[in-house]
């Protein structure tokens, strides 16, 4: 799915990170970039079924976490794992940029 390439990720890895001290306050440097940029909702298929990102979030252990729903059935989907929708949403380059940066 990368458009982007190894130097554009790189600076958005580097915008991200800018002036974090460890791996927890990088991941919320991401998720800090993704909720400024990543447009949702947006629909994906995952496991053959149509669900709706609503949101980016962490977890308790601090991984990133796409937050989907189906009707009343709601799954937390690990945003390296979340397949994108072709065309990705707007955005969607800072989710390339997070999995290059976690080595996904």
């Amino acid at each position: 799915m990368s458009t982007r390439g190894g130097a554009e990720l790189d600076a958005l890895i580097g915008e991200a990170t800018v002036d974090t001290y460890d791996e927890i306050e990088a991941v919320n440097g991401f998720l800090a970039a993704i909720d400024e940029h990543l447009t949702v909702p947006f629909a994906t298929t995952v496991l053959g079924v149509e669900v709706t990102v609503v949101e980016i979030d962490l977890t308790n252990d601090f991984r990133m976490v796409a937050r989907c729903v189906r009707e009343e059935f709601r799954q937390d989907i690990g945003l390296a794992e979340l397949p994108l929708p072709e065309p990705p949403p707007d955005g969607a380059h800072w989710v390339e940029a997070y999995r290059r940066w976690a080595g996904c």
